[in-house]
C-alpha cells in the first residue's frame, strides 16, 4: 500500500519581490549560498527543518506563510 506523497511548496520569490530582495539579500541574511536560494525557489532542493525555520523568521512570519505541504498527483 502506497501512502500519500506531499510536495513542499514555496512562497520564498513572492515573499522576497514583496521586498525588493534579491536571491543573494536573501542568501546574506539567512547565510546560505544564492545558489541554494535558487535550488530552494526552483524546487531542486527541501531546505531542512532548521533552514526553513531561518528563513520564515528572516521574512518575519510563520513557517507556514513561507512554506505548506501539497499532494502530489503523481
Amino acid at each position: 500500500m502506497e501512502g500519500i506523497r506531499y510536495v513542499i511548496q514555496n512562497r520564498i520569490k513572492v515573499l522576497r519581490a514583496e521586498r525588493n530582495w534579491t536571491q543573494a539579500d536573501l542568501a546574506e541574511r539567512t547565510g546560505i549560498s544564492r545558489q541554494a536560494v535558487i535550488s530552494i525557489e526552483k524546487y531542486k532542493y527541501t531546505p531542512s527543518l532548521e533552514l526553513a525555520f531561518k528563513i520564515a523568521q528572516v521574512f518575519g512570519v510563520e513557517i507556514t506563510t513561507v512554506f505548506s505541504p501539497e499532494e502530489d498527483s503523481k
